[in-house]
């Protein structure tokens, strides 16, 4: 069921390059049906949002009235409230202490140069919920955006089963989302970048969701900003023989039944330990709900690695540059200052990544497929842009007026030159 690598000897580089670039071809799709149902909302607006939700949900009512929220947030559990309550105050408490800082000096001349950060003025968050509940991407998503001072979050959720998401509704309330839409996939996605009679356009967009909503992401983007393009949800264990491998195996689950697209690795120096991993994995498989979607996702992307040095651990983390990572050894200091491609890093063997999703405080809206080659987790920053202010002085044009002209020049922008050259004292 499971791909068990031999990686103590030979090429392993690329094998593991041959099987990631394996997943990410699987995970590309026919883009013309996203397109179309860009276009097609784009142009007819209200009329192309409804006529997609009717056709992938049976959905008609897309805005869902105040008093239906408070509805079905009475059915809410008192215990989840009151995870979601200590949810938030942990997520708030890390991302607050996310200070941004502006630039402001003046230089000999007597120029003024500034970097102001500005936060967004609107940003529309996407919360997946066809399948399951996930209160906690609402928190992942608006508190950082409500720390950096963004005026508009509008909030879109699919309904759950055919019913509002009374977890995901009392989470968006406790962050102050005034603007909730039940409506999903990429129709979702277009009405939020170029706006509806019903729902009015967005800056920027982010959060999670499926192939077609990610794909849907990347194909607005330039009209709109978006976070990343994020893929189904990814898992890198590294563990010793000392590890607990029953707890090693639930974190493997963990991960895998998010979605039969998930990819969970384990990577270790004993043999032994791997084969004990697998035979908790397959005991535990045989209880969990969701078994038949961890079982696909284990068939299709699970790799468990042997390997022969902490120098090839290092090597392949940094290949995978997973999501998630967790160094399940006693001596995770030797690793983890030499791993610099990964979205979070779980130290120790009571870091659970699942502790991540949910309420340790950091954000679990994380780079996958790896891309954190090249970007990071959700944060504060990324509800905010930067402006530049540049104030020359008299002196200052005059000093390096003439390096100005003469890059202009030489770059054949005569008219950047001149701009400069009427500003120049005549000597």
């Amino acid at each position: 069921m499971i791909k068990i690598l031999d990686f103590t000897k030979g090429d392993y580089q690329s094998k593991l390059n041959r099987l990631l670039l394996k997943r990410q071809i699987s995970l590309k799709i026919n883009t013309n049906i996203v397109k179309k149902i860009i276009n097609e909302v784009k142009k007819q607006g209200d009329k192309g949002l409804i006529k997609y939700e009717k056709k992938f949900s049976k959905n008609t009512q897309i805005i869902p009235s105040e008093k239906k929220i408070i509805k079905s947030i009475k059915l809410l559990n008192p215990k989840i409230k009151k995870a979601i309550d200590f949810a938030f105050n942990r997520i708030f408490k890390f991302h607050s202490k996310q200070k941004i800082q502006n630039i402001s000096y003046m230089d000999n001349l007597k120029n003024k140069l500034q970097c102001k950060y500005v936060p967004i003025d609107s940003v529309g968050i996407y919360v997946p919920g066809g399948n399951a509940s996930f209160p906690s991407t609402v928190l992942m998503n608006a508190i950082p955006a409500k720390i950096a001072g963004v005026k508009r979050i509008v909030m879109m959720n699919p309904k759950y089963k055919g019913n509002l998401n009374p977890g995901v509704l009392y989470a968006a309330k406790k962050v102050g989302i005034k603007e909730i839409y039940s409506v999903g996939g990429v129709q979702a996605i277009a009405s939020l970048a170029y706006g509806t009679k019903k729902i009015k356009k967005v800056n920027k967009i982010v959060g999670p969701g499926n192939i077609f909503v990610s794909t849907a992401k990347k194909e607005v983007f330039g009209d709109v900003g978006i976070d990343m393009i994020a893929g189904p949800s990814e898992i890198t264990v590294v563990a010793d023989k000392f590890a607990n491998s029953d707890w090693v195996a639930a974190d493997l689950l963990a991960q895998a039944e998010h979605d039969v697209n998930s990819q969970c690795i384990l990577i270790s120096k004993d043999k032994d330990f791997i084969k004990k991993v697998k035979i908790s994995l397959l005991n535990q498989l045989k209880d969990l709900p969701r078994k038949f979607i961890a079982k696909k996702s284990l068939i299709l992307n699970g790799i468990f690695i042997n390997v022969l040095s902490d120098k090839q651990i290092i090597d392949i983390v940094n290949i995978v540059a997973p999501e998630h990572l967790e160094l399940n050894v006693t001596n995770y200091k030797k690793l983890v200052y030499k791993i610099i491609n990964a979205g979070s890093i779980c130290l120790g063997k009571y870091s659970a990544m699942a502790a991540t999703d949910y309420n340790a405080g950091n954000n679990h809206i994380l780079p996958t497929n790896s891309s954190a080659k090249f970007s990071s987790g959700l944060s504060v920053y990324d509800f905010y842009k930067r402006i530049s202010y540049v104030n020359l002085s008299k002196k200052g044009i005059e000093s390096i007026g003439e390096q100005v002209i003469n890059l202009a020049t030489y770059e054949g922008l005569d008219g950047h030159a001149k701009s400069v050259k009427l500003r120049i004292r005549r000597k």
